[in-house]
């Protein structure tokens, strides 16, 4: 009877494998969410789009499912505030079993917009816009500077077209939200596991 209970403990320990502390996987978005819309406790669906593998032995194949949470969602203000996006990664579905997970997210693609992962806070964070404001209120200060000079053909009114140009283009800066936080389906997302995973 002990030597059938060594030899079941042996076979359980030789088919086990760990998914050390440290190891990077690459996840696809299953499902797209973004600030506008996503609320706290909203689900959010993933797939592995790298594989796992310790010594040799692929432990996850790619196209494994990953389910997680929205911890925590912010629009973009009108004025301040940058559009923020929490994600909690809880659970890896590998041959019918549910493997729960705390992994932290290591980098986003950005899909050319300054999106990006502030490790220590474990969101994705939108860039600030202070380029494109700035592009805003010059072309609108520059459009009324032409529009001035045109209509009165005289420096002082291409300078009074000029100002309202200016005042047009802060205003409607400051009317207009940031960008907000967007993960589409297809973006990918690398994360971190902080703790060993042991995989049967």
């Amino acid at each position: 009877m002990r030597r059938v209970v060594f030899l079941s403990l042996i076979s359980l320990f030789a088919s086990a494998a760990e998914i050390p502390s440290g190891t990077h996987v690459l996840l696809r978005m299953v499902n797209s969410i973004n600030t506008r819309t996503a609320r706290e406790g909203d689900r959010v669906y993933l797939q592995t789009a790298s594989p796992i593998a310790v010594n040799g032995k692929i432990l996850v194949p790619p196209g494994t499912y990953v389910e997680g949470t929205v911890s925590h969602a912010k629009q973009s203000g009108m004025v301040s505030g940058r559009a923020e996006l929490g994600i909690r990664l809880e659970t890896l579905t590998l041959e019918g079993k549910s493997l729960k997970i705390s992994p932290r997210l290591g980098s986003v693609d950005s899909h050319d917009t300054s999106q990006h992962v502030e490790q220590n806070e474990n969101i994705v964070k939108q860039g600030n816009d202070y380029g494109t404001d700035a592009r805003r209120i010059a072309i609108l200060a520059g459009s009324g500077a032409s529009i001035g000079g045109i209509a009165d053909n005289s420096w002082s009114s291409a300078g009074i077209g000029a100002g309202i140009g200016s005042a047009v283009g802060v205003a409607t800066t400051l009317l207009t939200r940031g960008k907000q936080v967007e993960l589409r389906q297809g973006t990918t997302l690398d994360v971190v596991f902080d703790r060993p995973i042991t995989v049967e």
